[in-house]
């Protein structure tokens, strides 16, 4: 099953254009023709299955035959991310992320941070084709670019986490995890969070964690714990 994205599908919806770019790709690599049927989502949850009427490169049109709601996660996990120094290291993140399973990313700017300009169209891009590959049917929120202090002063519900490489008092993330439980864990950037900030966090009632032994690069350590999360809910 190949599936499709386009955010502008709704219930209501009952016929449909695929893009230039799409339709090209539907008629001339995948060969699709009248009557074939494709499988589209709008990342809010619904999939579409959709029945060719004008297998046209340019233009290809189809009738939309069933629509399902898909059922949602019993947990919402949100992971609070330092952009990496290196770009493609943060889209690796996004897409496996994705991939496993996440709800919301926020790119947050830390005392230690080496890049603090993100390009959100591009890890648009990169969490749309890792949502149309993982046949998930639910777009990742991805938030605007924050500031650590601004970011944690923030409301939240659910578990609150921070993982950091300090030597002082920590937990084991995955015995602090609960099931069917929403979940924020931040992650810092390459020099860690600074002792400031994970005093800031503390005090704002975010559980200090350790995600293992061994100290992990920023993308490592977003993806085992949001592997972590996964895990518990299973």
């Amino acid at each position: 099953m190949q599936l499709f994205y386009n955010p502008e599908l709704t219930e209501g919806t009952n016929t449909f254009t695929f893009t230039k770019e799409e339709s090209k790709h539907i008629v001339k690599v995948l060969r699709k023709s009248i009557g074939d049927q494709l499988q589209i989502t709008n990342g809010r949850g619904w999939l579409f299955t959709a029945q060719i009427t004008s297998p046209n490169s340019n233009k290809c049109s189809a009738d939309i035959i069933s629509k399902t709601l898909q059922p949602k996660k019993a947990y919402n996990l949100h992971l609070a991310v330092a952009p990496t120094k290196m770009n493609d290291r943060y889209e690796w993140f996004l897409e496996k992320a994705t991939e496993i399973g996440i709800d919301s990313i926020t790119p947050i700017i830390c005392d230690h941070s080496e890049r603090k300009i993100i390009k959100p169209e591009r890890f648009e891009r990169i969490l749309q084709s890792a949502m149309k590959q993982s046949l998930n049917c639910y777009l990742p929120q991805l938030n605007p670019a924050i500031n650590f202090k601004n970011f944690i002063s923030q409301d939240f519900s659910g578990l609150r986490f921070i993982a950091h490489c300090e030597d002082i008092d920590k937990k084991s993330l995955k015995n602090e995890l609960l099931k069917n439980q929403d979940i924020i864990i931040l992650i810092g950037p390459e020099g860690d969070f600074s002792t400031t900030e994970i005093k800031m966090a503390i005090s704002n009632n975010f559980i200090p964690v350790t995600l293992g032994e061994t100290r992990l690069r920023t993308e490592t350590a977003a993806i085992v714990a949001c592997h972590s999360v996964a895990f518990v809910n299973e």
